[in-house]
């Protein structure tokens, strides 16, 4: 398996269709003893998950430079809705916890999601003995079928998957807690505490609550019926009610609770996502509804056609009532409905309290997901089938039985049947996996299944997209808008493959126009104004983009470039709230504040950049956030004159960067530096030594000039060789020969001329960068000038005005 595909299953996260950004998306089923592989396309999204919920997780994710290359255009849908009931407390912890012991190693996650589905099975088992009531060898087959049920291989191979099983462990136990014989006050709370952990896994969990209520009913309905006809309450009846009102109570509070943590609204789908729950007409909502409770019913039954999308087409509305589709819902609520009444009939008696037990499973878990009570943001999903496949494969074991005790001849033919069910069963899982171990392979199976999807072309294109083929994803797009004229998405997208201006910009308008809160097609489409010089356009479209949306950093970045200068620092000031880790903005909000002549504020950003830069720092990026930010710092101070300061800064720099594999070139261009600063204050006290009436001038330490009174014609001065040449180890000494003139001349002059030798009095660097003293001045400790023996050297070490060092040339380069 490639390193990709490695890194897809974690991004995986739901190997259906959940979403397009970070809902770890496109996963690939796979077999459950076998790899995992799934698309890199949301790697986006598995990172968000990480860095929001796992402070810890430090996953390494080089950034390109934001303002280097042209942004390319946005293609991708921002957030799937339907993805929002998968993102719970529970699955976040357990991903937490799943990272911190197993990092991303995808056999870990999968053999985690493997290890859950496998107690699930057990907890199946074991709740088809104790309250269910089935014999144990058909409550081992119960826990047969539902672990080799074709249709959840979504559940237990997706990593968003893993919220439906978890709470199918909690709404188990709930259930085993609750109905176990010596459950007393504690057990009620415990399995309220079990449902809550649920529900917090999934919001179908809740409805363990009502279940058990309805089972506990069921059991204590005789004493119910006895205390009503004789007018005495039971035991039992005070027990039940007792049980009941804690429940309830308990109930309403987790629904206030679920209801504040979506802070009091519903979530908001698009009809894109459930075209039935958007139809004006409402026998049109009630007959579709109704089908598709019978469909998801059939998949449980026959799971011959999967999908890991069913949006947009798939499905198509029920119109009319002559339409054939009616007949199944019919027989299958005809079903339902000798179930209630063989349930209702039953109620005293308690003889067939498997099928009781079956009917509940099946039909109470299902409730939320079935758009009678509330929308959802999907028309078909095999993930929410985890739960009411368990009362699905109750009905069918407790129908086994049944024939295999009533009539003892058939039990060569059940085992058989049984044998081709549990066979077909691991075939299709095996199909399914084999279908899902690539990306292409998935879409292409399930547009075989499902050609009329335009969900499942758009998805497909978008893969012909990222794997350079163009001309089969404009195919794709074409075909997406032929079956769904208003899918703005696909319009966004093909706008930015088709050639030519005109057409792109018609397909962006197509987009805004179906969607008039489509961000993406705004911000395309103020590109591509930008881009054919149509400026005050281009920045109206960003201004849109950005009152859509206020955090979409992209669209700010561009406006940055075209708006005027004045409106710049507002801009700037959101880059930096937005993304405060970033240190290219930080930079740019320097070099306008210096341009502006706000050098104390700039000198601040750009110190701010530096140390973002170092805190997260890549040895291996091509871009050198460090080199960038200190050269600009640098370049400030240097203008400024603060030349210790700039000899500070770039000490701090080189002690931040130890252990780098620059560093011995940085300290040999610090040491070049500070030679320079020692040989140019000192050609500049041998100057004055000279001359002290005379200005002082600065000259080259090779062409230091010497007056005399008179020099004899025989009298030669050695010369010294250059400073950087042939230096002695112990010193270099300067002998000038002297010579007394003629007695008789009354305004005689000498010069002796003596070394000069100064203290040193250089800015201070760390000890870790100990710089090496020139060696010509061992020996001459305290001696003085004898024309200067009276002032005072700190006043004539000034250093002087110097040229930049190597290492700042060689930083601009690499800017």
């Amino acid at each position: 398996m490639s390193t990709k595909s490695r890194y897809g299953f974690f991004c995986n996260t739901r190997i259906l269709h959940l979403g397009n950004y970070y809902k770890l998306s496109t996963r690939k089923k796979i077999r459950y003893e076998s790899e995992i592989a799934c698309t890199g396309r949301y790697r986006d999204r598995c990172e968000w998950l990480l860095k929001t919920n796992q402070a810890d997780a430090r996953v390494a994710c080089p950034r390109g430079p934001a303002l280097r290359a042209p942004m390319p255009p946005v293609s991708l849908e921002d957030v799937d809705t339907d993805t929002i009931d998968s993102r719970s407390s529970q699955v976040y912890i357990d991903f937490i916890l799943n990272h911190a012991l197993w990092g991303l190693r995808p056999w870990w996650w999968h053999a985690c999601n493997v290890c859950l589905h496998a107690a699930c099975c057990a907890l199946v088992a074991r709740a088809c003995v104790t309250v269910a009531r089935l014999q144990r060898p058909f409550a081992t087959l119960a826990a047969l079928l539902f672990a080799v049920h074709p249709v959840h291989t979504e559940a237990v191979a997706g990593v968003v998957g893993r919220a439906d099983v978890l709470a199918c462990i909690f709404f188990l136990s709930s259930l085993l807690v609750y109905h176990r014989p010596t459950s007393g006050k504690k057990g009620v709370w415990l399995s309220v505490f079990l449902g809550a952990l649920s529900m917090l896994a999934k919001e179908t969990g809740i409805t363990i609550l009502v279940l058990n209520i309805a089972i506990d009913f069921y059991r204590c309905w005789p004493f119910v019926k006895r205390s009503i006809t004789s007018w005495k309450i039971e035991k039992k009846c005070t027990g039940l009610s007792v049980r009941t009102f804690k429940v309830l109570v308990s109930l309403a509070l987790l629904i206030c609770l679920r209801l504040a943590l979506l802070q009091g609204t519903w979530p908001s789908f698009s009809p894109q996502d459930n075209p039935a729950a958007f139809h004006p007409s409402f026998f049109v909502r009630l007959m579709t509804f109704c089908y598709l409770a019978a469909f998801n019913w059939w998949l449980l039954l026959c799971p011959w056609t999967l999908s890991h999308d069913w949006q947009m087409g798939s499905v198509p509305l029920i119109t009319s009532g002559w339409d054939p589709r009616n007949f199944l819902t019919c027989a299958a609520f005809g079903a339902l409905l000798l179930l209630c009444y063989r349930c209702i009939a039953d109620i005293e008696i308690h003889r067939h309290t498997p099928a009781v037990i079956g009917v509940l499973l099946l039909v109470v878990p299902f409730v939320p997901a079935s758009n009678l009570l509330v929308t959802v943001g999907f028309v078909i999903a095999e993930r929410v089938l985890y739960i009411p496949s368990v009362g699905s494969v109750i009905i069918t074991a407790y129908g086994v039985q049944l024939m295999w005790c009533s009539k003892p001849g058939t039990k060569v033919f059940l085992v058989v049947g049984l044998a081709v069910l549990c066979g077909s069963g691991i075939a299709k899982t095996c199909r399914r996996n084999i279908e899902w171990r690539d990306r292409a392979t998935l879409l292409r199976s399930d547009l075989v299944s499902l050609p009329q999807n335009a969900k499942l072309h758009y998805n497909f294109a978008n893969f012909l997209r990222e794997t350079e083929q163009q001309d089969n994803a404009i195919k794709h797009y074409k075909e997406a808008l032929r079956l769904w004229p208003t899918y703005s998405s696909a319009h966004n997208n093909l706008g930015t493959l088709v050639s030519g201006v005109e057409n792109a910009e018609h397909h962006f308008l197509q987009a805004i126009k179906y969607n008039k809160h489509h961000v993406n097609a705004h911000y395309n489409l103020g590109k591509l104004y930008k881009k054919s010089g149509r400026i005050n356009m281009a920045i109206k479209m960003l201004e849109k983009c950005v009152m859509l949306r206020p955090q979409f950093v992209q669209a700010h970045v561009e406006l940055l470039t075209m708006i005027p200068e004045l409106e710049k620092q507002k801009v700037l000031s959101k880059l930096v709230h937005l993304e405060p880790n970033n240190w290219e903005y930080y930079i740019l909000y320097g070099n306008w504040l210096r341009e502006k002549g706000i050098l104390r504020l700039a000198l601040k950003y750009y110190l701010e950049a530096m140390r973002i830069t170092f805190k997260t720092r890549n040895i291996e990026s091509l871009i050198r956030g460090d080199l960038i930010s200190y050269r600009s710092a640098a370049l400030m101070l240097r203008r400024q004159g603060q030349k210790s300061r700039t000899l500070q800064l770039l000490t701090r720099w080189h002690t931040w960067r130890r252990g780098w594999p620059s560093t011995a070139a940085a300290h040999m261009y610090l040491r070049d530096w500070r030679l320079k600063i020692e040989l140019e204050g000192r050609v500049q006290i041998y100057s004055k030594a000279v001359n002290p009436i005379k200005s002082t001038k600065c000259f080259d330490h090779t062409q230091l000039l010497i007056e005399v009174g008179s020099v004899n014609q025989g009298d030669e001065i050695r010369k010294e060789p250059p400073l950087f040449e042939n230096i002695k180890d112990n010193t270099i000494k300067k002998n000038v020969k002297e010579e007394n003139l003629s007695s008789g001349k009354a305004n005689s002059a000498s010069c002796n001329i003596k070394t000069c030798k100064i203290k040193k009095r250089s800015p201070s660097i760390t000890s870790q960068i100990k710089t090496i003293h020139n060696k010509s001045e061992i020996g001459h400790k305290g001696k003085k000038c004898s024309m200067h023996r009276k002032e005072k050297n700190t006043k004539d070490n000034i250093i002087p005005k110097f040229t930049a060092p190597l290492s700042e040339h060689i930083l601009i380069k690499t800017f």
